[in-house]
């Protein structure tokens, strides 16, 4: 009894102080930050001379194409080989089970793995896509795929199987069954799931970084095929500068970075809410 009641106080422990820690960070930042919010952080272009005026326009806009490239690319393949293992792959079979296997060990890769792969084979290798958007945002998707899928995954499997059988039994087609009840009713979870694996994928740094995405640049990103920067490599390349204005500035866009993460979560909050409604 002793004993259980020492672990419990030191998880409490340790949960106490994460906490305190990630507070006395956010802390920080608004205060260092807060005094820079103003028009010209999201309507100006970076510069290392007029730091008074510099912002993130271009940085905001290439992380906004590569949620795009993300989205467009991790949706529907993650979804579907989530439908495929759980509604119609035979566990027995050898090739399933490898299957699931890899996507458990993908889901705990690190990041910069991931660049590695991209720079060997999306920027220079066969494919030769170069320092590109499109590059960028496929590194991306392959990072928080395992994610996608393995939340997908749990989402239909915690749908009722009753309605799989009830469906079955009043004549409609396995399809029909997964499109018109399972689906609709896994939305919430597959929702969720989705908008937090974009959540990661929008404060990752370390696979651009490898993949050669720029610093500095003063121009907006006009499609896949162009060059980018992105606002974790421009926070990065602030912060790496010694004058005090400059981490003004780079605690300016992290605010920034937060904001547009908790919209994408209160948008998932919001779609899971609707959705468990209806159903």
């Amino acid at each position: 009894m002793l004993k259980e009641r020492g672990f419990s106080l030191a998880l409490l422990g340790s949960f106490v102080l994460a906490i305190a820690v990630l507070i006395a960070l956010l802390i920080q930042v608004f205060v260092l930050g807060t005094g820079r919010l103003d028009a010209n952080l999201l309507t100006q272009f970076p510069s290392t001379i007029r730091v008074e005026t510099a912002g993130f326009r271009s940085a905001i806009f290439g992380t906004l194409w590569l949620m795009g490239v993300v989205v467009v690319t991790v949706v529907p393949v993650g979804v579907g080989a989530a439908v495929y293992l759980e509604e119609y792959a035979d566990g027995s079979r050898w090739w399933n089970r490898v299957i699931e296997i890899n996507i458990q060990n993908l889901a705990a890769v690190p990041s910069i793995v991931y660049g590695i792969l991209g720079l060997a084979f999306l920027v220079r290798g066969p494919v030769g896509l170069g320092f590109v958007v499109l590059a960028g945002g496929l590194i991306l998707s392959l990072l928080v795929l395992p994610v996608v899928i393995i939340s997908s995954r749990e989402a239909i499997r915690s749908v009722p199987n009753s309605l799989r059988l009830g469906s079955l039994a009043l004549g409609a087609t396995p399809w029909q069954t997964v499109r018109r009840l399972v689906l609709p009713s896994a939305i919430p979870g597959i929702a969720t799931g989705t908008i937090l694996a974009l959540s990661r994928a929008i404060g990752e740094a370390a696979p651009l970084l490898l993949l050669g995405a720029l610093t500095f640049i003063t121009f907006v990103p006009d499609g896949l095929m162009a060059e980018f920067t992105a606002l974790p490599i421009q926070i990065y390349s602030y912060l790496s500068r010694p004058q005090e204005e400059f981490r003004i500035l780079a605690a300016a866009g992290i605010v920034v970075l937060l904001a547009i993460l908790l919209s994408m979560n209160a948008v998932a909050i919001y779609i899971r809410n609707r959705y468990s409604e209806r159903n």
